[in-house]
């Protein structure tokens, strides 16, 4: 794979060197002067918060934008990418945040259009196959883009990231929707990748990830870089500093007395409704009123069509299967659900919690009924006038309240929307993937809105690959496997390992083994007491 030339050599040229690179739009300079060189087989982290100019960055080195001032070069020679085409020519490969897929197409079919158009789509299918297996990323390559999730989405861009045999890999956070098993074999492939010699740059905002996959990091904040390190001679809390000028608070955890239960799915079925959805079967669980209960799954378990049922998007259900402050709900819509207290963080956010091409203060209107006036006129100044109030809370950063919600960063959108339902003083509020692509900073404040919810008397139901987020605001956790859920579990007796094996679908032996052992404790007991 590419060059011979080992990292450490001193005649290797840079596999990639940016030098003044500088991008402004009308509203924001997004990157400033910009320096950054990786070696041949480095990986090599960068980290920001949302909006520090990142992404923007790493298209430019992927020709889909291009710079206003300064160079880039690659392999030692200057270069001009003006393409993706182009990019993926000299040999670099991108896996976006936002994913570029065809929805009517197949997997195969939309990896096909990436490729070298001499293979023919058998020999492609193949390939996938192939790859797929190799770094356990489970994908039919059959099945058409519309019905995937989004993590499935995210295992087709990998896998046709790695199919183009890349010199430079750019990851923009890939391992949000992996197991922590799956997490460890996609390490695997990627330090066999560095080992051959390919390079790679890593976006994430898991600090623990990059200490243990990167061996240098560039920091930048405001479209500026702020500090070059190599991150595993570095904290949390030192990484934390050069990224958002500050450690991010400590969640406060209070001890809370679990009340009523406001949400109780008994016994949901839900045949699945297309060939490449996921059946539900005897789905049971229960919150209650200042608790926080979260699922834990790898995406494409059944997630969406759960969230579908308890948003009231999917009203197939029997009305008793989903039963909110013990009224039976399951057939009703999301507007009825609305007025018991539900509140609901859909996992896309473009498209489904905002409608991309309208402005913040508009799309508060999806859930709100803020600034509708009599006969439902629209009170303009009275929307813009609390998006701004958002916008100034959950600190996003955005042009204002008439910004259309695409041209936000995902992590900021991601703050928007969060903020519009907690706004709302939720009675039940149902979460999913609170704090996907949202930098440290602000995925601590997402936590922390959470938790305070919760000791308001909130319940609240989240639903996240993200297992340290889990970990961090859960009272009790359930897992979801190919449309089943495991029995509860309280986050004092929750292990990674445990947790990950349960995601694989694995906990019938182990409930086993615990009944085993409780009855075994209760026969010595009895014994003793005999």
């Amino acid at each position: 794979m590419g060059m011979n030339l080992s990292a450490t050599s001193p005649l290797a040229a840079p596999r990639l060197a940016l030098a003044g690179i500088t991008k402004r739009y009308p509203t924001v300079v997004a990157n400033s002067q910009v320096s950054l060189t990786v070696a041949p087989g480095e990986a090599h982290a960068v980290l920001g918060e949302n909006g520090a100019g990142k992404s923007t960055l790493m298209k430019i080195i992927y020709g889909s934008v291009k710079p206003d001032e300064g160079t880039v070069s690659y392999n030692g020679q200057p270069v001009h990418i003006r393409n993706p085409q182009e990019a993926r020519a000299l040999g670099i490969s991108m896996v976006f945040q936002h994913f570029s897929l065809f929805d009517t197409l197949t997997v195969a079919e939309n990896v096909w259009l990436g490729l070298d158009k001499s293979l023919s789509l058998p020999t492609v299918t193949q390939s996938i196959i192939t790859k797929a297996s190799q770094y356990g990323l489970d994908i039919d390559p059959s099945r058409p883009v519309h019905t995937l999730s989004v993590g499935e989405m995210q295992r087709v861009e990998i896998i046709r990231a790695l199919l183009t045999n890349p010199q430079l890999l750019i990851l923009d956070a890939p391992t949000s929707v992996l197991t922590p098993q799956a997490v460890e074999k996609l390490f695997v492939v990627l330090k066999k990748l560095v080992s051959e010699g390919c390079s790679i740059l890593y976006i994430s905002h898991k600090l623990h990830e990059i200490r243990e996959l990167c061996s240098a990091c560039t920091v930048l904040r405001g479209g500026k870089v702020t500090g070059v390190c190599n991150p595993k001679e570095e904290s949390n809390a030192s990484l934390s500093r050069l990224m958002i000028g500050a450690e991010p608070p400590a969640l406060q955890h209070r001890e809370s007395k679990a009340g009523a239960t406001v949400l109780n799915v008994d016994n949901l079925c839900l045949e699945k409704e297309d060939q490449f959805g996921v059946t539900l079967t005897d789905v049971s669980l229960h919150v209650r009123a200042g608790e926080v209960v979260g699922i834990a799954g790898v995406s494409g378990n059944g997630q969406q069509e759960l969230l579908y049922a308890l948003s009231g998007e999917d009203t197939r259900p029997a009305a008793g299967m989903v039963l909110i402050n013990d009224l039976p709900m399951g057939k009703a819509g999301p507007r009825e659900r609305r007025a018991l207290g539900l509140q609901f963080v859909p996992e896309e956010r473009l498209g489904r919690g905002a409608v991309p091409t309208l402005g913040l203060a508009h799309n508060l209107l999806l859930t709100r009924d803020t600034g509708v006036g009599k006969g439902g006129w629209l009170n303009v100044k009275a929307l813009e006038a609390h998006a701004a109030k958002l916008i100034k809370d959950f600190n996003v950063k955005a042009g204002g309240p008439n910004a259309a919600a695409k041209s936000l960063s995902g992590g900021n959108l991601q703050k928007f929307i969060v903020g519009r339902e907690i706004d709302a003083k939720p009675k039940l509020l149902i979460v999913s993937q609170p704090t996907w692509g949202v930098d440290v900073g602000a995925a601590a404040q997402i936590r922390g809105e959470i938790l305070k919810l919760k000791d308001e008397g909130c319940a609240v139901l989240v639903v996240s690959e993200e297992l340290d987020e889990l970990f961090e605001v859960s009272d009790r956790l359930y897992v979801i496997a190919k449309g089943q859920l495991s029995p509860s579990i309280n986050r004092a007796d929750a292990t990674v390992t445990r947790i990950g094996e349960w995601m694989s679908g694995l906990w019938n032996e182990d409930v086993q083994a615990a009944l085993e052992q409780q009855k075994k404790n209760q026969t010595e007991m009895n014994h003793v007491e005999a």
